[in-house]
């Protein structure tokens, strides 16, 4: 870690500062001595009021990721961008349409992105669905990681919607950051262990063949506040972060994963496992990620 950062001189954005993730990036933001400008999709302004002692060090603004001058907006003045997508509220679940809306909100926010001169670094939040979807996994001799991408038609083929625009959507970004020379990571998280966590998760689509591939894996919302953090601070960041902290892969684990989604989710997750064998093997890693943040201070 630089010893040099210093998060009071910092500006950065938070986008969509609505969500769960957001939310939590903006208070724990705060907390550092960073300044905020928080954008908000979904919803009012009443849902920040009153997490920051000094008004002068949060500011609220009601952005658009298909909307360019609401982003520039909210993006004026500050270092950084910490980018995750909501879907819009009148097309809430992933379908085969949802990644043409993913890939355009990502076009959108980092061409903002490039005419803001101010931006140094930009944390985009993908999804590990990005990563290990893929025709060859079961073969594979070496773990799943950050190298990885998911194949698209693999996808479209098993109507795996939200690895196809999370892929998509991510691949786009790393383009058009590359060709714009914008300091973009990424950040390709797990399934979020959150408070609204449901059955009806488009993460959760092939739940089943990620647990028996050993790939099945979930991040508690502190670890990726901490993640997200950690890739914006540390200078040495770069390229993609897988981001996990824990795997599914006994069957105690996918019990207790099905009783908290739904009592009905049971049947939709591996009910036995074979004799003489009480785990899957785990075959994706973060250890890229994980050395990065050994001298983090949270």
């Amino acid at each position: 870690m630089a010893p040099s950062f210093e998060p009071s001189t910092h500006t950065v954005c938070v986008m969509d500062a609505s969500a769960q993730l957001g939310f939590t990036l903006v208070q724990t933001l705060l907390q550092r001595g960073y300044t905020v400008h928080a954008s908000l999709q979904n919803h009012g302004n009443e849902l920040l009021n009153g997490i920051s002692a000094d008004p002068n060090k949060l500011k609220i603004f009601r952005s658009d990721p298909f909307d360019y001058h609401s982003i520039i907006d909210a993006l004026r003045g500050c270092s950084g961008l910490f980018y995750s997508f909501e879907p819009p509220l009148d097309q809430p679940h992933y379908d085969e349409h949802m990644a043409d809306v993913e890939v355009r909100a990502a076009h959108n926010v980092l061409e903002a992105c490039a005419q803001a001169e101010t931006i140094d670094k930009v944390v985009f939040t993908s999804s590990a669905t990005a990563v290990f979807w893929r025709e060859d996994r079961k073969t594979m001799d070496l773990d799943l990681d950050e190298r990885h991408w998911t194949d698209v038609n693999f996808c479209r083929k098993f109507k795996l919607w939200h690895g196809m625009s999370k892929t998509l959507a991510e691949k786009t970004a790393w383009a058009l950051a590359m060709d714009r020379g914008v300091n973009m990571v990424s950040i390709n998280k797990g399934l979020l262990m959150g408070h609204d966590l449901s059955i009806k998760n488009p993460y959760l689509r092939g739940a089943a063949e990620m647990y028996e591939d050993g790939v099945f894996v979930t991040v508690d919302l502190g670890f990726l506040v901490d993640a997200h953090i950690c890739v914006y601070e540390d200078v040495s960041s770069y390229g993609r972060y897988l981001c996990f902290n824990h795997i599914i892969n006994t069957h105690d684990d996918a019990v207790q994963l099905a009783r908290h989604l739904t009592p009905t989710a049971s049947s939709s997750l591996p009910q036995s496992v074979d004799h003489g064998k009480n785990f899957i093997e785990q075959r994706i890693s973060n250890k890229k990620l994980n050395k990065l943040m050994v001298d983090f201070e949270a």
